[in-house]
């Protein structure tokens, strides 16, 4: 299909970004009031032990932040309606910038509070005019003995345009630079591979063609292995001198400080996973014998065991469908849900120039927006549905907490989206037969597979990586490799073959330079289908309880919002019960294929 022109698609169809900015006019108004009045806050350095003096302040970085957030979105979201477009290149950077220069001048705040006393803190969060400062001034007394003094944070921050150098070698490579080799296909057309073929190709009915993506995908990585690992090294070796600066005893326990979740979540996690790992061997050894192939290679795992059939579904349909399989959610979430689709949250096809892929943004006091790039498909079906779980927990969360408690950690983020794709199958799953049923069980499954198992297998290559850096031992290809392998074998079992390519796979992993953060995704996962069943099994007096989990924004640590919603992440139940939904679901996908249902085997 031809792409269109951002003007050829209605309007209907498109966000509406006029609710941030009437104009790009008023944008730039906006912008240089800013840069005018930001440095008034330097006024307030040396005086915030004076409660006046300190309310003024703590409101003025406040609207501050608000302008700068404002700035930043729309000039983002109008590059990415069309990335082509110098005008809103320029805006992004600088927005940017003006970012980085507010971050500079508030820099003596949290190092100016911190000298205060902590009972002179904790009085202060008391007060209820400093109400909707409570917890960030919670966290500057929970973070007392980490906090340097102001020369010394100031540093750090400035430093901060350093810290990402080996996350924007890696994307320039990534991006950039790296070549693959082109493959034939299934008709014996030549295909370019690049990261958005590779799994299209990976998807090939032919094993020949998965096969041949497979090698050009990896030995393409495994031609600069060693220029990946020192540059991955680097990164691993920043992050344990942040840590060892401000007194951590590993890069994952400062990790977890910043966010307020214990170590023993993340302990938790491998350990509960590590122990259910018998479940995917057996999920493994079924795909293989439905494939109908020999021996299952690690570049079969991707290939669906039926086609899509009848599931895929214009735009209209799946939003009728998403709101239908939410309905369970109670009439107020309903409301809520049509409005996105009506009032100018989403922006749904794809044109020329638009960013790829699909995210869920906002700031506070505006509306959350979602861009799409919907192409009819079961997926685009499922990532409305995932898009608009973020955006309404940030609508509840705006709606119900001051600006400055608001936000929420992304231990949290990815839980309400992944909570409405499982309510979403569960609502497919209710009238599917046949190859219909057999699809959709398989995509559960590999829901699991891909983000239970596969990130908490990345999520433990992660802390062993870092480990290495913190014993003093080289972080080299070779270690880097044999670690990934060895861990691959442990949770993918005998039933597939280990090809040796796969020891390379850590080198084209993004989210390991934004470390530890994959092990959110498995986490969420499990949070989610305690919180999906609970919604299917008790309905509207459920739903009041995970109302508070949405609304609650950032006023409570991670795990206390979650218990909100009758999660409790350090125990083994969540787990448990995950462990048993994949089993479960498993369970029904080999009867199925015993019986010989839909005509399964594939030749």
């Amino acid at each position: 299909m031809k792409l269109r022109n951002r003007n050829e698609i209605a309007a209907e169809y498109k966000w509406r970004l006029e609710d941030i900015f009437p104009s790009d006019e008023a944008w730039e108004e906006c912008f240089f009031a800013l840069s005018e009045r930001m440095g008034g806050i330097l006024s307030y350095k040396g005086r915030l032990a004076d409660e006046d003096a300190l309310y003024d302040c703590l409101k003025l970085d406040t609207s501050l932040s608000h302008d700068i957030s404002k700035l930043y979105q729309y000039a983002r979201m109008r590059r990415d309606e069309d990335t082509r477009v110098a005008l809103y290149q320029g805006m992004t950077d600088r927005a940017d910038s003006l970012a980085v220069r507010l971050s500079s001048l508030t820099s003596f705040l949290t190092p100016e509070l911190a000298s205060l006393p902590a009972e002179k803190l904790k009085e202060l969060a008391g007060k209820k005019k400093f109400s909707d400062w409570s917890v960030m001034l919670g966290e500057v007394i929970r973070n007392k003995e980490i906090i340097l003094p102001e020369r010394e944070e100031k540093l750090l921050r400035e430093a901060g345009i350093f810290a990402d150098t080996a996350e924007e070698v890696f994307s320039m490579f990534d991006n950039a630079d790296v070549k693959f080799e082109d493959v034939r296909d299934d008709k014996g057309r030549k295909v370019e591979v690049s990261h958005g073929t590779y799994s299209l190709l990976l998807q090939n009915p032919s094993q020949k063609v998965r096969k041949a993506a497979f090698e050009s995908m990896f030995g393409a990585y495994r031609a600069h292995i060693n220029t990946l690992a020192a540059n991955y090294a680097g990164n691993v070796k920043k992050d344990w001198f942040f840590a060892k600066i401000r007194g951590f005893k590993s890069s994952l326990e400062r990790s977890m400080f910043a966010e307020n979740v214990p170590p023993t979540c993340y302990e938790k996690l491998l350990e509960a996973v590590g122990r259910g790992t018998k479940s995917l061997h057996r999920y493994v050894a079924l795909r293989r014998r439905m494939l109908g192939v020999k021996e299952l290679n690690m570049y079969d795992l991707h290939v669906p065991l039926v086609d899509e059939a009848k599931l895929a579904m214009p735009y209209e349909k799946a939003v009728e469908t998403v709101k239908s399989a939410l309905k369970v959610m109670g009439s107020e979430y309903g409301d809520i849900l049509a409005s996105a689709f009506t009032d100018g949250w989403v922006d749904v096809y794809e044109n020329r120039g638009k960013r790829s892929g699909a995210y869920s943004w906002g700031c506070y006091g505006v509306h959350p927006f979602v861009l799409l790039n919907y192409t009819e498909t079961t997926h685009d079906v499922f990532t409305i549905a995932h898009e608009l779980g973020h955006a309404i927990h940030s609508y509840y969360s705006n709606a119900n907490q001051p600006e400055e408690k608001a936000g929420y950690e992304i231990f949290v983020a990815e839980i309400a989206s992944t909570v409405n794709e499982v309510l979403l199958l569960k609502h497919l799953l209710k009238t599917a037969e046949g190859k219909d049923r057999v699809y959709l069980l398989s995509y559960y499954l590999d829901m699991f597979r891909t983000t239970l198992f596969r990130q908490t297998m990345f999520a433990e290559f992660e802390a062993e990586a870092h480990a290495l850096a913190e014993r003093g031992e080289p972080v080299t290809a070779d270690a880097l490799c044999a670690a990934y392998l060895a861990l691959n074998k442990k949770y993918y079992g005998r039933a597939v073959k280990h090809n040796d390519e796969i020891r390379y796979e850590w080198a084209r992993i993004p989210h390991f330079y934004s470390s530890f953060y994959v092990y959110k995704y498995a986490t969420g996962l499990t949070a989610a289908v305690t919180i999906a069943d609970n919604l299917t099994e008790r309905g509207a007096e459920y739903f009041e309880k995970y109302k508070k989990f949405l609304s609650a924004g950032g006023s409570l640590p991670p795990l206390d919002i979650l218990r909100l919603a009758e999660v409790e992440l350090e125990s083994d139940a969540p787990y448990e019960r995950a462990m048993r939904e994949f089993a479960d679901t498993l369970d029904e996908l080999e009867k199925m294929y015993e019986e010989g249902a839909a005509g399964m085997k594939r030749k």
